[in-house]
């Protein structure tokens, strides 16, 4: 019998150029594997793209009607017509003796309907991509994203509108890292990147342009938040200028290495103290130090004090904090006297 493609789609023979972009779109959007990592989903995202890919063209739809999926993959012969001929029987069209066959890349199909490979990117990098909180805090354009030159049905009215001869194609994301330091982190900051594009004209000037674009770094963001500004790259007629990618970096701090929220700190301890016992001065981010008692005790080698609430901001609840962990590394003399060695060998014997 072969696919049938309008029950792929989920919509009645005979439906409008409309009612198959609408049915195109959604689900287009709910099986993309971006977004839906389900077992199947990637197969389904596949078929619904070819069932679209046919039934979008009118030439391949009028063969798939008269002649189902056999036929149009055999060149306009289906099942009825004579196995030795080449074209179809009783007037049925044919491909001139091309048969069909889709090219197998259903993103090709998203692309060259939505206008852009990634229409999540206006979303902060995609799904699953977003390494921390900036996709809420970007604008999104939902003309620019589901309308216009993107193909999709909600901007066009009336009856079946003539398909464009070609789509166009858009550059390569760029991808830019922005270094921060960790005192950034902690209270948020605002980053300007000047960039610099060329806009080609069509007849064949060309000019560059200077704009600053603003990053707003929200205190607790994790390293590898990536921040994306839609369609400004180079603009080439014919083109879709690329979307240009921020991806925030730690900048190494001279004291504290970062494990997500929480801050670590080696502390080096003379042998005495850590045999004798000391209270201890322990750096923070902002700049002051906290006293830690550690009379009464003894400071091993890699043991570590915790000390709650004094690393980074939480991404998602800025106004909890990580802690500050305290590694201790016990400082060895390089030498001793004999007679330290004789008081030492008693004391420890």
């Amino acid at each position: 019998m072969g696919k049938d493609y309008y029950k792929v789609l989920g919509v009645a023979k005979g439906a409008s150029d409309d009612e198959l972009k609408k049915a195109y779109r959604k689900l287009a959007l709910k099986f993309h594997p971006d977004k839906n990592h389900a077992p199947g989903a990637e197969e389904k995202f596949k078929e619904i793209g070819e069932a679209y890919d046919v039934l979008s063209d009118p030439r391949k739809k009028q063969i798939y009607d008269q002649c189902g999926e056999e036929g149009l993959k055999n060149g306009g012969v289906g099942p009825q017509s004579s196995s030795g001929m080449g074209g179809g029987m009783g007037g049925m069209p044919n491909f001139g003796g091309t048969s069909y066959s889709y090219h197998g890349d259903p993103k090709a199909t998203f692309a060259q309907f939505f206008g852009t490979s990634d229409p999540f990117a206006s979303f902060g990098g995609g799904f699953g991509r977003q390494g921390g909180g900036g996709p809420e805090d970007m604008d999104i354009d939902f003309d620019s994203l589901f309308g216009g030159m993107g193909g999709m049905g909600g901007g066009m009215r009336g009856g079946p509108q003539p398909r464009r001869k070609q789509q166009r194609v858009q550059d390569a994301t760029i991808e830019k890292e922005v270094f921060v330091t960790l005192e950034e982190i902690l209270t948020g900051c605002e980053k300007k990147m000047k960039i610099s594009r060329k806009i080609y004209g069509e007849d064949g000037t060309i000019r560059s342009e200077d704009k600053v674009l603003k990053i707003s770094v929200k205190p607790g963001w994790k390293s590898g938040t990536k921040i994306t500004f839609s369609k400004e790259g180079d603009q080439v007629p014919g083109k879709i200028p690329a979307d240009i990618a921020f991806i925030i970096r730690d900048k190494p701090h001279s004291l504290f290495t970062r494990d997500g929220a929480n801050l670590q700190f080696v502390y080096k301890v003379p042998l005495r103290e850590a045999l004798c016992g000391s209270v201890i001065q322990v750096p923070t981010l902002e700049g002051r130090k906290v006293g830690v008692n550690c009379t009464g005790e003894i400071l091993k080698p890699g043991c570590t004090k915790r000390l709650a609430g004094y690393g980074l901001p939480l991404p998602k609840e800025p106004s909890k904090r990580g802690d500050l962990i305290v590694k201790f590394e016990v400082l060895f003399p390089d030498s001793l006297t004999q007679n330290s060695k004789d008081i030492l060998y008693d004391v420890l014997s």
